[in-house]
Protein backbone atom coordinates (compact mmCIF):
# COMPACT_ATOMS: atom_id res chain seq x y z
CA UNK A 1 0.00 0.00 0.00
CA UNK A 2 1.27 3.46 -0.90
CA UNK A 3 1.68 5.79 2.07
CA UNK A 4 1.86 9.59 2.00
CA UNK A 5 1.64 12.39 4.52
CA UNK A 6 -1.15 14.28 2.76
CA UNK A 7 -3.63 12.86 0.25
CA UNK A 8 -5.70 15.32 -1.79
CA UNK A 9 -8.90 14.24 -3.53
CA UNK A 10 -9.39 16.43 -6.60
CA UNK A 11 -6.91 18.23 -8.83
CA UNK A 12 -8.60 21.57 -9.42
CA UNK A 13 -7.36 24.88 -7.99
CA UNK A 14 -8.14 23.96 -4.37
CA UNK A 15 -6.47 20.55 -4.59
CA UNK A 16 -3.37 21.65 -6.45
CA UNK A 17 -2.93 24.66 -4.17
CA UNK A 18 -3.11 22.31 -1.18
CA UNK A 19 -0.54 19.99 -2.70
CA UNK A 20 1.76 22.89 -3.55
CA UNK A 21 1.75 24.19 0.02
CA UNK A 22 2.02 20.75 1.63
CA UNK A 23 5.03 19.87 -0.51
CA UNK A 24 6.67 23.20 0.25
CA UNK A 25 6.22 22.43 3.94
CA UNK A 26 8.23 19.24 3.44
CA UNK A 27 5.37 16.72 3.40
CA UNK A 28 4.80 14.00 0.83
CA UNK A 29 1.65 15.08 -1.02
CA UNK A 30 -0.41 13.10 -3.52
CA UNK A 31 -3.21 14.55 -5.66
CA UNK A 32 -5.72 12.04 -7.03
CA UNK A 33 -7.71 13.40 -9.97
CA UNK A 34 -10.14 11.31 -12.00
CA UNK A 35 -9.58 13.49 -15.09
CA UNK A 36 -11.81 14.59 -17.94
CA UNK A 37 -10.97 15.65 -21.51
CA UNK A 38 -11.23 19.20 -22.81
CA UNK A 39 -10.96 20.52 -26.33
CA UNK A 40 -8.40 23.12 -25.21
CA UNK A 41 -6.15 20.87 -23.11
CA UNK A 42 -3.76 18.10 -24.10
CA UNK A 43 -4.48 15.01 -22.03
CA UNK A 44 -6.77 14.57 -19.07
CA UNK A 45 -7.13 17.06 -16.25
CA UNK A 46 -9.57 18.45 -13.70
CA UNK A 47 -13.07 19.59 -14.56
CA UNK A 48 -11.82 23.08 -15.40
CA UNK A 49 -14.63 25.48 -16.13
CA UNK A 50 -14.14 29.10 -17.17
CA UNK A 51 -16.13 31.32 -14.86
CA UNK A 52 -16.23 35.12 -14.67
CA UNK A 53 -12.59 35.71 -13.90
CA UNK A 54 -10.86 37.36 -10.98
CA UNK A 55 -11.55 40.73 -9.39
CA UNK A 56 -8.61 42.82 -8.23
CA UNK A 57 -8.78 41.99 -4.52
CA UNK A 58 -9.40 38.29 -5.27
CA UNK A 59 -5.79 38.02 -6.41
CA UNK A 60 -4.76 39.18 -2.93
CA UNK A 61 -7.19 36.77 -1.29
CA UNK A 62 -5.59 33.91 -3.19
CA UNK A 63 -2.30 34.91 -1.62
CA UNK A 64 -0.69 35.91 -4.93
CA UNK A 65 0.93 39.11 -6.07
CA UNK A 66 -0.01 40.80 -9.37
CA UNK A 67 3.12 39.40 -11.00
CA UNK A 68 2.59 35.79 -9.92
CA UNK A 69 -0.04 34.73 -12.46
CA UNK A 70 1.67 33.85 -15.78
CA UNK A 71 0.90 36.01 -18.80
CA UNK A 72 -0.33 33.02 -20.83
CA UNK A 73 -3.07 32.42 -18.25
CA UNK A 74 -4.49 35.96 -18.56
CA UNK A 75 -6.87 36.54 -21.47
CA UNK A 76 -7.91 40.11 -20.69
CA UNK A 77 -7.45 42.76 -18.07
CA UNK A 78 -10.79 44.32 -17.11
CA UNK A 79 -11.71 47.88 -16.21
CA UNK A 80 -15.27 47.45 -14.98
CA UNK A 81 -18.59 45.63 -14.83
CA UNK A 82 -22.12 46.41 -15.93
CA UNK A 83 -25.21 45.09 -14.12
CA UNK A 84 -28.35 45.30 -16.23
CA UNK A 85 -31.93 44.86 -15.07
CA UNK A 86 -35.13 44.82 -17.12
CA UNK A 87 -35.16 48.63 -17.36
CA UNK A 88 -32.44 49.93 -14.99
CA UNK A 89 -28.72 49.34 -14.77
CA UNK A 90 -25.61 50.22 -12.79
CA UNK A 91 -21.97 50.27 -13.88
CA UNK A 92 -18.86 50.14 -11.71
CA UNK A 93 -15.21 50.81 -12.49
CA UNK A 94 -13.86 49.69 -9.13
CA UNK A 95 -14.66 47.12 -6.46
CA UNK A 96 -14.19 49.61 -3.64
CA UNK A 97 -11.87 47.18 -1.88
CA UNK A 98 -8.16 47.91 -1.52
CA UNK A 99 -5.96 45.63 -3.57
CA UNK A 100 -2.52 45.32 -5.11
CA UNK A 101 -3.72 44.29 -8.58
CA UNK A 102 -3.57 47.38 -10.84
CA UNK A 103 -6.77 46.78 -12.85
CA UNK A 104 -10.43 46.10 -11.98
CA UNK A 105 -9.77 42.41 -12.60
CA UNK A 106 -8.89 39.89 -15.25
CA UNK A 107 -10.42 37.21 -17.43
CA UNK A 108 -8.32 34.08 -17.51
CA UNK A 109 -8.00 30.71 -19.20
CA UNK A 110 -9.16 28.30 -16.52
CA UNK A 111 -7.53 25.16 -17.94
CA UNK A 112 -4.18 26.96 -18.21
CA UNK A 113 -4.67 28.31 -14.69
CA UNK A 114 -5.23 24.81 -13.35
CA UNK A 115 -2.27 23.47 -15.31
CA UNK A 116 -0.04 26.23 -13.92
CA UNK A 117 -1.00 25.34 -10.35
CA UNK A 118 -0.32 21.69 -11.11
CA UNK A 119 3.13 22.53 -12.48
CA UNK A 120 3.95 24.55 -9.37
CA UNK A 121 2.78 21.74 -7.10
CA UNK A 122 4.84 19.16 -8.96
CA UNK A 123 7.88 21.46 -8.97
CA UNK A 124 7.55 21.69 -5.19
CA UNK A 125 7.63 17.89 -4.97
CA UNK A 126 3.97 16.88 -4.97
CA UNK A 127 2.72 13.94 -7.04
CA UNK A 128 -0.27 14.45 -9.35
CA UNK A 129 -2.01 11.25 -10.41
CA UNK A 130 -4.70 11.54 -13.05
CA UNK A 131 -7.01 8.79 -14.31
CA UNK A 132 -8.05 7.15 -11.04
CA UNK A 133 -11.08 7.92 -8.90
CA UNK A 134 -11.40 7.63 -5.15
CA UNK A 135 -14.21 5.17 -4.48
CA UNK A 136 -14.15 5.26 -0.70
CA UNK A 137 -12.42 6.61 2.40
CA UNK A 138 -12.01 4.72 5.67
CA UNK A 139 -10.69 6.77 8.60
CA UNK A 140 -9.09 5.30 11.70
CA UNK A 141 -8.74 7.40 14.84
CA UNK A 142 -6.76 4.83 16.79
CA UNK A 143 -3.53 6.38 18.03
CA UNK A 144 -4.03 9.55 16.00
CA UNK A 145 -5.67 9.60 12.59
CA UNK A 146 -5.07 7.83 9.28
CA UNK A 147 -7.10 7.53 6.11
CA UNK A 148 -7.24 4.63 3.70
CA UNK A 149 -8.37 5.68 0.24
CA UNK A 150 -9.72 3.01 -2.10
CA UNK A 151 -9.09 3.74 -5.77
CA UNK A 152 -10.96 2.70 -8.88
CA UNK A 153 -7.96 0.67 -10.06
CA UNK A 154 -8.16 -1.54 -6.96
CA UNK A 155 -5.20 0.02 -5.16
CA UNK A 156 -5.22 1.70 -1.78
CA UNK A 157 -3.43 4.77 -0.43
CA UNK A 158 -2.89 5.52 3.23
CA UNK A 159 -2.41 9.11 4.43
CA UNK A 160 -2.10 10.84 7.76
CA UNK A 161 -3.98 13.89 6.50
CA UNK A 162 -6.81 14.11 3.97
CA UNK A 163 -7.79 17.18 1.95
CA UNK A 164 -11.18 16.90 0.24
CA UNK A 165 -11.14 19.06 -2.89
CA UNK A 166 -13.61 17.28 -5.16
CA UNK A 167 -15.56 20.44 -5.99
CA UNK A 168 -19.28 21.16 -5.80
CA UNK A 169 -20.24 17.62 -6.88
CA UNK A 170 -18.73 16.32 -3.58
CA UNK A 171 -18.61 12.75 -4.85
CA UNK A 172 -16.18 11.77 -2.08
CA UNK A 173 -16.67 14.51 0.50
CA UNK A 174 -20.18 13.63 1.65
CA UNK A 175 -19.43 9.97 2.33
CA UNK A 176 -16.05 10.74 3.91
CA UNK A 177 -17.62 13.20 6.34
CA UNK A 178 -20.58 10.99 7.14
CA UNK A 179 -18.25 8.86 9.23
CA UNK A 180 -18.45 11.62 11.86
CA UNK A 181 -21.92 13.16 11.50
CA UNK A 182 -24.09 10.61 13.30
CA UNK A 183 -27.76 10.75 12.38
CA UNK A 184 -27.36 13.96 10.41
CA UNK A 185 -26.09 12.98 6.98
CA UNK A 186 -23.85 15.52 5.30
CA UNK A 187 -26.05 15.08 2.23
CA UNK A 188 -28.75 17.01 4.10
CA UNK A 189 -26.35 19.96 4.10
CA UNK A 190 -24.38 19.61 0.87
CA UNK A 191 -26.49 17.46 -1.49
CA UNK A 192 -25.45 18.75 -4.95
CA UNK A 193 -28.91 18.13 -6.40
CA UNK A 194 -30.44 20.41 -3.79
CA UNK A 195 -27.93 23.18 -3.03
CA UNK A 196 -25.97 23.66 -6.26
CA UNK A 197 -26.66 25.80 -9.28
CA UNK A 198 -26.08 24.67 -12.84
CA UNK A 199 -24.14 26.83 -15.25
CA UNK A 200 -23.91 26.70 -19.02
CA UNK A 201 -21.79 28.82 -21.33
CA UNK A 202 -20.76 29.09 -24.94
CA UNK A 203 -17.60 30.51 -26.45
CA UNK A 204 -18.78 32.78 -29.27
CA UNK A 205 -17.12 35.17 -31.67
CA UNK A 206 -18.77 38.55 -31.16
CA UNK A 207 -19.12 41.21 -33.88
CA UNK A 208 -16.29 43.69 -33.34
CA UNK A 209 -18.60 46.71 -33.19
CA UNK A 210 -20.46 45.39 -30.11
CA UNK A 211 -17.57 43.53 -28.46
CA UNK A 212 -16.60 45.15 -25.16
CA UNK A 213 -13.07 43.92 -24.50
CA UNK A 214 -12.52 45.23 -20.97
CA UNK A 215 -15.90 44.89 -19.24
CA UNK A 216 -17.90 42.02 -17.86
CA UNK A 217 -21.67 42.19 -18.09
CA UNK A 218 -24.46 40.60 -16.06
CA UNK A 219 -28.23 40.66 -16.53
CA UNK A 220 -30.50 40.29 -13.51
CA UNK A 221 -34.26 39.96 -13.39
CA UNK A 222 -34.55 38.46 -16.87
CA UNK A 223 -34.83 34.80 -15.87
CA UNK A 224 -36.50 33.22 -12.82
CA UNK A 225 -34.75 31.52 -9.92
CA UNK A 226 -32.68 32.63 -6.96
CA UNK A 227 -29.47 34.24 -8.27
CA UNK A 228 -30.24 33.18 -11.82
CA UNK A 229 -28.61 35.40 -14.41
CA UNK A 230 -26.88 35.45 -17.81
CA UNK A 231 -23.52 37.06 -18.54
CA UNK A 232 -20.98 38.04 -21.18
CA UNK A 233 -17.27 37.84 -20.35
CA UNK A 234 -14.64 38.98 -22.87
CA UNK A 235 -11.76 36.67 -23.73
CA UNK A 236 -8.97 37.07 -26.26
CA UNK A 237 -9.51 38.49 -29.78
CA UNK A 238 -13.27 39.07 -30.15
CA UNK A 239 -14.25 35.85 -28.39
CA UNK A 240 -16.55 36.07 -25.39
CA UNK A 241 -18.03 33.51 -23.05
CA UNK A 242 -21.78 33.96 -23.04
CA UNK A 243 -23.52 31.95 -20.38
CA UNK A 244 -25.83 31.75 -17.40
CA UNK A 245 -26.33 30.19 -14.02
CA UNK A 246 -29.58 29.06 -12.41
CA UNK A 247 -30.85 26.78 -9.65
CA UNK A 248 -31.47 23.13 -10.38
CA UNK A 249 -35.02 21.79 -10.67
CA UNK A 250 -37.06 24.97 -11.17
CA UNK A 251 -40.78 24.54 -11.90
CA UNK A 252 -41.93 27.01 -14.55
CA UNK A 253 -45.48 26.98 -13.21
CA UNK A 254 -44.23 28.80 -10.11
CA UNK A 255 -43.38 31.87 -12.19
CA UNK A 256 -45.43 34.38 -14.14
CA UNK A 257 -44.07 34.17 -17.68
CA UNK A 258 -45.06 37.76 -18.40
CA UNK A 259 -42.68 39.07 -15.76
CA UNK A 260 -39.50 37.38 -17.00
CA UNK A 261 -38.09 38.64 -20.29
CA UNK A 262 -36.35 35.40 -21.24
CA UNK A 263 -39.40 33.21 -20.70
CA UNK A 264 -41.80 32.61 -23.57
CA UNK A 265 -45.59 32.50 -23.31
CA UNK A 266 -45.61 28.97 -24.70
CA UNK A 267 -42.79 27.56 -22.54
CA UNK A 268 -43.90 24.35 -20.86
CA UNK A 269 -40.69 24.04 -18.83
CA UNK A 270 -37.72 26.17 -17.82
CA UNK A 271 -35.64 26.67 -21.00
CA UNK A 272 -32.30 24.93 -21.37
CA UNK A 273 -29.13 26.98 -21.29
CA UNK A 274 -28.73 27.02 -25.06
CA UNK A 275 -32.25 28.41 -25.54
CA UNK A 276 -31.71 31.06 -22.88
CA UNK A 277 -28.52 32.28 -24.57
CA UNK A 278 -30.19 32.51 -27.96
CA UNK A 279 -33.02 34.55 -26.45
CA UNK A 280 -30.55 36.82 -24.67
CA UNK A 281 -28.64 37.52 -27.89
CA UNK A 282 -31.85 38.20 -29.80
CA UNK A 283 -33.05 40.57 -27.07
CA UNK A 284 -29.81 42.48 -26.55
CA UNK A 285 -28.57 42.61 -30.14
CA UNK A 286 -31.76 42.74 -32.25
CA UNK A 287 -29.92 44.12 -35.28
CA UNK A 288 -27.87 40.92 -35.56
CA UNK A 289 -28.64 37.30 -36.39
CA UNK A 290 -27.44 34.39 -34.25
CA UNK A 291 -25.15 33.47 -37.13
CA UNK A 292 -23.26 36.70 -36.40
CA UNK A 293 -22.21 35.15 -33.06
CA UNK A 294 -20.71 31.82 -34.22
CA UNK A 295 -19.53 29.20 -31.76
CA UNK A 296 -15.76 28.88 -31.40
CA UNK A 297 -15.67 25.11 -31.35
CA UNK A 298 -12.07 24.56 -30.28
CA UNK A 299 -12.74 26.20 -26.90
CA UNK A 300 -14.24 24.88 -23.71
CA UNK A 301 -15.01 21.28 -22.90
CA UNK A 302 -16.60 20.28 -26.17
CA UNK A 303 -17.61 22.15 -29.30
CA UNK A 304 -17.23 25.54 -27.66
CA UNK A 305 -19.68 24.77 -24.84
CA UNK A 306 -19.45 23.95 -21.15
CA UNK A 307 -21.91 22.77 -18.53
CA UNK A 308 -20.84 22.67 -14.90
CA UNK A 309 -22.04 22.83 -11.31
CA UNK A 310 -21.56 25.80 -8.99
CA UNK A 311 -21.55 25.55 -5.23
CA UNK A 312 -24.26 27.89 -4.04
CA UNK A 313 -24.61 27.17 -0.36
CA UNK A 314 -23.09 28.38 2.88
CA UNK A 315 -19.75 26.84 3.89
CA UNK A 316 -19.07 24.11 6.41
CA UNK A 317 -16.21 23.69 8.84
CA UNK A 318 -13.94 20.63 8.73
CA UNK A 319 -13.37 17.82 11.25
CA UNK A 320 -9.72 18.72 11.77
CA UNK A 321 -9.43 16.44 14.83
CA UNK A 322 -9.80 13.58 12.34
CA UNK A 323 -7.04 15.02 10.15
CA UNK A 324 -9.47 16.16 7.44
CA UNK A 325 -9.83 19.53 5.72
CA UNK A 326 -12.56 20.31 3.19
CA UNK A 327 -11.67 23.07 0.73
CA UNK A 328 -13.11 25.14 -2.13
CA UNK A 329 -16.39 24.17 -3.74
CA UNK A 330 -16.55 20.95 -1.74
CA UNK A 331 -16.99 22.95 1.48
CA UNK A 332 -19.51 25.34 -0.07
CA UNK A 333 -16.94 28.10 -0.04
CA UNK A 334 -17.79 29.55 -3.44
CA UNK A 335 -20.80 31.66 -4.36
CA UNK A 336 -23.40 31.59 -7.09
CA UNK A 337 -24.20 35.22 -6.32
CA UNK A 338 -21.12 36.53 -8.12
CA UNK A 339 -20.35 33.47 -10.30
CA UNK A 340 -16.84 32.84 -9.12
CA UNK A 341 -14.95 31.06 -6.42
CA UNK A 342 -11.48 30.26 -7.69
CA UNK A 343 -9.99 32.73 -5.22
CA UNK A 344 -11.70 30.99 -2.29
CA UNK A 345 -10.73 27.57 -3.65
CA UNK A 346 -7.07 28.51 -4.00
CA UNK A 347 -6.79 30.16 -0.60
CA UNK A 348 -8.60 27.47 1.38
CA UNK A 349 -6.45 24.89 -0.42
CA UNK A 350 -3.26 26.76 0.38
CA UNK A 351 -4.19 27.14 4.05
CA UNK A 352 -5.17 23.47 4.40
CA UNK A 353 -2.08 22.21 2.58
CA UNK A 354 0.32 24.34 4.57
CA UNK A 355 -1.20 23.39 7.93
CA UNK A 356 -1.45 19.69 7.07
CA UNK A 357 2.14 19.70 5.81
CA UNK A 358 3.24 21.18 9.14
CA UNK A 359 0.97 18.84 11.16
CA UNK A 360 -1.00 21.83 12.50
CA UNK A 361 -4.35 21.23 10.82
CA UNK A 362 -6.26 22.00 14.04
CA UNK A 363 -6.06 25.69 13.16
CA UNK A 364 -7.58 25.33 9.68
CA UNK A 365 -11.18 26.43 10.34
CA UNK A 366 -10.15 29.57 12.19
CA UNK A 367 -7.44 30.34 9.64
CA UNK A 368 -9.69 30.32 6.56
CA UNK A 369 -12.33 32.38 8.35
CA UNK A 370 -9.72 34.97 9.39
CA UNK A 371 -8.68 35.41 5.75
CA UNK A 372 -11.93 34.86 3.86
CA UNK A 373 -14.66 35.58 6.38
CA UNK A 374 -15.44 39.09 5.15
CA UNK A 375 -15.68 37.90 1.54
CA UNK A 376 -17.96 34.98 2.38
CA UNK A 377 -20.07 37.13 4.71
CA UNK A 378 -20.68 39.68 1.92
CA UNK A 379 -21.77 37.05 -0.56
CA UNK A 380 -23.93 35.02 1.81
CA UNK A 381 -25.64 38.25 2.87
CA UNK A 382 -26.25 39.48 -0.67
CA UNK A 383 -27.61 36.09 -1.72
CA UNK A 384 -30.17 36.33 1.08
CA UNK A 385 -31.08 39.95 0.31
CA UNK A 386 -32.03 39.07 -3.28
CA UNK A 387 -33.56 35.66 -2.57
CA UNK A 388 -37.15 36.70 -3.37
CA UNK A 389 -36.36 39.45 -5.87
CA UNK A 390 -38.71 39.97 -8.79
CA UNK A 391 -37.76 41.87 -11.97
CA UNK A 392 -39.25 45.03 -10.47
CA UNK A 393 -37.10 44.56 -7.34
CA UNK A 394 -33.96 44.34 -9.45
CA UNK A 395 -34.86 47.56 -11.23
CA UNK A 396 -35.44 49.35 -7.93
CA UNK A 397 -32.16 48.05 -6.53
CA UNK A 398 -30.14 49.02 -9.60
CA UNK A 399 -31.74 52.45 -9.77
CA UNK A 400 -30.87 53.06 -6.11
CA UNK A 401 -27.36 51.63 -6.47
CA UNK A 402 -26.68 53.78 -9.53
CA UNK A 403 -27.45 56.88 -7.46
CA UNK A 404 -25.57 55.66 -4.39
CA UNK A 405 -22.39 54.55 -6.12
CA UNK A 406 -20.56 56.72 -8.60
CA UNK A 407 -19.11 54.01 -10.87
CA UNK A 408 -18.30 52.02 -7.72
CA UNK A 409 -17.35 54.89 -5.39
CA UNK A 410 -19.81 55.24 -2.50
CA UNK A 411 -20.50 58.55 -0.83
CA UNK A 412 -22.95 59.95 1.70
CA UNK A 413 -24.22 62.33 -0.97
CA UNK A 414 -25.00 59.34 -3.16
CA UNK A 415 -27.01 57.73 -0.37
CA UNK A 416 -28.97 60.92 0.10
CA UNK A 417 -29.57 61.11 -3.66
CA UNK A 418 -30.90 57.53 -3.65
CA UNK A 419 -33.55 58.51 -1.10
CA UNK A 420 -35.79 56.00 0.65
CA UNK A 421 -35.10 53.12 -1.82
CA UNK A 422 -31.37 53.48 -1.20
CA UNK A 423 -31.84 53.64 2.57
CA UNK A 424 -34.06 50.55 2.50
CA UNK A 425 -31.43 48.70 0.45
CA UNK A 426 -28.70 49.55 2.96
CA UNK A 427 -30.85 48.67 5.96
CA UNK A 428 -31.85 45.33 4.44
CA UNK A 429 -28.22 44.47 3.70
CA UNK A 430 -26.98 45.33 7.20
CA UNK A 431 -29.92 43.61 8.87
CA UNK A 432 -29.25 40.39 6.97
CA UNK A 433 -25.53 40.71 7.56
CA UNK A 434 -25.93 40.91 11.34
CA UNK A 435 -27.57 37.50 11.27
CA UNK A 436 -24.41 35.96 9.81
CA UNK A 437 -21.73 37.75 11.84
CA UNK A 438 -19.40 35.98 14.29
CA UNK A 439 -19.16 33.01 11.94
CA UNK A 440 -22.92 32.68 11.54
CA UNK A 441 -22.49 32.03 7.81
CA UNK A 442 -21.11 28.56 8.70
CA UNK A 443 -23.90 26.00 8.45
CA UNK A 444 -22.11 23.00 9.96
CA UNK A 445 -19.62 23.69 12.74
CA UNK A 446 -16.61 21.62 13.74
CA UNK A 447 -18.21 20.98 17.14
CA UNK A 448 -21.03 19.05 15.43
CA UNK A 449 -18.74 16.26 14.24
CA UNK A 450 -18.46 13.20 16.45
CA UNK A 451 -14.67 13.16 16.62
Amino acid sequence: MERVDVAIVGGGPAGTAAAWEAAQAGASALVIEKGIPRADREGMGPDSTDAAGLLDYWVDLMGFGPEDIPDEVILRTLDGADFVGPSASVSIDGTGIESSYPAFGLAFHRAKFDDWLREEAEAAGATYRVGDSVTGVDTSLTGGHSHTLSLSNGEEVEAEYLVLADGPQRTVTIEALDQFTGDRSMASVLDPSQVNHIAYQEHRDVPAEVFEPTRIKFWWGLMPGHTAYPWVFPNDDTVARIGLTMPIGLDIDEFDREHWALLGDDDERIPQGKEYIERLLEREYPEYDLADFPLVEDRGKRGGTETYAISSTRPIESPTAAGIAVVGGAMGGTSAFHEGGDHVAVRTGRIAGRLAGRERLAGYNQAWQNVLGDEILRNVTMAEVVREYTPADWDRAFDAADKMFNRGEHSMLGTIRAGIPGLKLLLEYHSRKRGFTSGGYVQFAESEYGV
